[in-house]
């Protein structure tokens, strides 16, 4: 066993778990560390206050003057509780958060200093924004850009710093972050949906859209993960044999979370709630070491701004406690990947869950509305939402038999299946009173009793409704919620703009009344949509053959799903709705696909190297060892030496062809790098990574994983799966 593999389990055994004793209950710690409404009337003046809260609840901007009342006191509160920095904490295009911490130390002369923030500060700021993605809205030498306070979401405190969640947007006001296309999206869907409320209510004056995501994870010993350069440069293991014993006896999902995870889970839970994350449940994931937390629903910008600094924390956390967490899709071949199904929802100020049915036709027929409108924007969109999804980490989890495929379909359940079949068949036109009477009340009314025992959940289904909201399940792990949601809101407040016209319409036209008029387009749009219904085995072939027949997308590979975020719907539907304009989409278009084949290109790289540098000298190593067995049985018996040299001789020509193997295919995926470094066009470019680099890695890969079972177990340099899924 290598040195370093050998002292990285030794040192993982003897590790003992720090204890987390928690003498405070949750409930009090809480949002102790979040400038949250009840610490802004404490240290706000009223009317730093009203205003505020004017634009977290109406989005009304906040004047200048304000502003610096409610700097001073954000400012009064963070010095109380130990601050001593302030930054603008944002989401640029890397995928993972950004922050510049300042003072609010400031000299005034004299050999003295005052602790100084101003309104100025807190409202906005200009972090160097050349080298962060832009997708070409900018030139390099263009370091301008700007980051602005998001009054919606609370400033926390994480150590000794005040951070400001924020906006970024370049110099000429393009949008360079997650945050800004997801707040217009959400406006948007703010008054399609107020808008169709009022047929219902007409006290509806704002609907929210609201987003629980469940964070699926490995943890794997920090010394561990440490010995295996695969795992430190890209987040997975490259090569690896599978484990004798893996998940096959099902013996860890919901099972007893080991001492070590578990103290862990406290350190981490405390953490969140001090910050305001209300993270509720945690659990043993399918495979070993792979857990899951989730927390109660929140409104999705600040769900989407939980998840991002929680994944910050779980890194921070992790390191006290010697662990590393693994958020990569696939980090282990297999075994479960990982991912981050995002449970969506609506509703209104009046406290109405939208995709709830509530106890009388009129609130099931409001239900309905927003249920099949949701539905048929899934349809109309197929492509848009895989690609919302795609991800060269993620194209490893889709259809794995462990996760949804990358067909979109929709789940809803046999009982409400039923319910639109008998919808569907609603007169076209005005109703007769026997119509209205057996529709609302055999129909719709029965709605509430259906949902109480609801067909069961479809694991394979990557868009499901399960009671009272929607789960999107093929979200990876590594995502921005940001992305999805953006997409999501943006496409069903976009459909509820059409429905809206084509009832009024209907009404104008034809003289319907408001609820027929209902009626008539939830049909058609029934009609239209049935195809992206599926209530069967997603992983099997004979899906693969029915959805094509039925028109639905299958985009297995992240540069074939992405092009959907370009074709022209795409581009008028964002521009249209002011969630992004024609050069934002383009520029998300070409970070993504950039990204692609930076993370493709950075496997490649690491896979070679791992190969050629580690497995392959330790093989010849073995194998001179097997060539000086057989010398010395010549040596003792001559010609008969053969017979008992057999094996051994055998295990030399193995050895042999699996080395080639390798050194042939890291010179072939090398060249084939080579090439698609050399190819302009972005889109050749990647799928150049995809189609002839990527697939080699398999090839490669077959070879230093048979060899990890021929190689004495002494010599073997990199941790196995078996003491990095199994060590606790």
């Amino acid at each position: 066993m290598s040195t370093l593999r050998f002292h990285a389990i030794k040192k993982s055994l003897n590790r003992k778990p720090i204890k987390i004793e928690e003498k405070v209950r949750r409930s009090e710690l809480f949002g102790q560390n979040v400038f949250n409404e009840d610490k802004m009337r404490q240290y706000l003046t009223k009317e730093a206050f009203n205003s505020v809260m004017d634009a977290m609840q109406n989005g009304t901007k906040i004047d200048r003057v304000v502003a610096d009342h409610i700097s001073t006191g954000m400012k009064e509160w963070a010095i109380s509780k130990g601050a001593t920095h302030y930054t603008h904490w944002f989401q640029p295009l890397t995928g993972s958060t950004a922050e510049k911490h300042d003072a609010f130390f400031e000299p005034i002369g004299n050999g003295r200093a005052i602790e100084k923030f101003g309104g100025g500060q807190l409202v906005q700021q200009e972090p160097d924004a050349s080298s962060f993605p832009n997708g070409g809205i900018r030139n390099t030498f263009e370091a301008r850009g700007y980051t602005a306070w998001d009054p919606t979401s609370p400033a926390f405190i994480y150590g000794t710093t005040l951070c400001i969640p924020t906006v970024f947007v370049s110099y000429t006001g393009e949008a360079l972050d997650y945050k800004t296309p997801l707040l217009r999206a959400l406006q948007a869907i703010d008054n399609a949906a107020v808008d169709v409320c009022k047929y219902f209510d007409k006290n509806v004056k704002k609907v929210n859209a609201s987003l629980g995501w469940e964070q699926e994870y490995f943890l794997i010993d920090r010394g561990l993960a440490a010995s295996r350069p695969d795992i430190q440069l890209t987040g997975r293991t490259l090569l690896g044999h599978s484990s004798a014993k893996g998940q096959q006896l099902d013996d860890h999902y919901f099972g007893t979370i080991p001492n070590r995870a578990m103290q862990y889970m406290r350190d981490l839970e405390t953490e969140c709630m001090l910050l305001g994350i209300p993270v509720k449940t945690r659990h043993n994931e399918v495979a070993p070491n792979q857990f899951e937390l989730a927390p109660v629903f929140d409104e999705a910008n600040l769900a989407v701004d939980h998840n991002s600094l929680l994944m910050d924390v779980m890194d921070k956390v992790a390191e006290r406690h010697d662990f590393k967490v693994l958020f990569h899709e696939k980090p282990f071949k297999g075994v479960n990947g990982s991912g981050k199904h995002n449970n969506w929802s609506l509703s209104t100020n009046t406290g109405v869950n939208l995709l709830g049915p509530g106890k009388t036709p009129m609130s099931n027929l409001q239900f309905l509305t927003f249920f099949v409108n949701t539905i048929k924007a899934v349809y109309d969109n197929e492509e848009l939402v895989r690609a919302s999804i795609a991800s060269a980490s993620n194209d490893h989890r889709l259809g794995a038999n462990e996760a949804p495929p990358a067909i979109i379909s929709v789940f809803i359940g046999e009982q409400l299946t039923s319910v639109l079949d008998e919808l569907q068949n609603v007169t076209n036109g005005k109703l007769s009173p026997e119509e209205k009477t057996d529709l609302k009340l055999n129909v719709v009314g029965k709605i509430p009793e259906i949902l109480l025992d609801n067909t069961d959940r479809n694991r394979t289904s990557p868009f499901a409704f399960t009671g009272n909201k929607f789960e999107f399940r093929a979200v990876g792990s590594t995502a921005n919620c940001a992305n999805p949601m953006t997409v999501l809101n943006t496409i069903v407040a976009n459909q509820l703009i059409e429905f809206k016209k084509e009832v009024d319409a209907l009404i104008k036209s034809r003289g319907l009344k408001k609820d027929e008029a209902i009626f008539n387009i939830l049909r058609e749009y029934i009609k239209k949509s049935k195809n992206i219904l599926f209530e069967g085995n997603g992983y099997g072939e004979a899906w693969e053959k029915e959805a094509k027949k039925r028109g639905l997308s299958n985009h297995k590979t992240t540069p074939e799903a992405l092009k959907a975020k370009v074709s022209k719907k795409t581009l008028s539907l964002f521009e249209d709705l002011g969630v992004m304009n024609k050069v934002e989409s383009i520029s998300r278009y070409e970070i993504e696909m950039e990204e692609y084949v930076l993370h493709i290109q950075i496997e490649g790289r690491v896979l070679g190297d791992v190969a050629r540098n580690h497995v392959v000298p330790i093989a010849v190593r073995y194998q001179n060892r097997l060539i000086e067995n057989v010398k010395g049985l010549k040596e003792i018996y001559g010609t008969g030496f053969k017979k008992l040299a057999k094996e051994q001789m055998t295990l030399i020509e193995e050895i042999s062809g699996h080395i080639e193997s390798i050194n042939s295919n890291v010179t072939k995926m090398t060249n084939e790098r080579k090439v698609a470094n050399n190819i302009e066009n972005l889109e050749e470019k990647a799928s150049a990574y995809c189609n002839k680099v990527k697939p080699i890695f398999d090839e490669i890969r077959y070879h230093c994983d048979k060899l990890e079972l021929l190689v004495d177990d002494e010599l073997w340099p990199l941790t196995k799966y078996r003491e990095l899924l199994f060590t606790k």
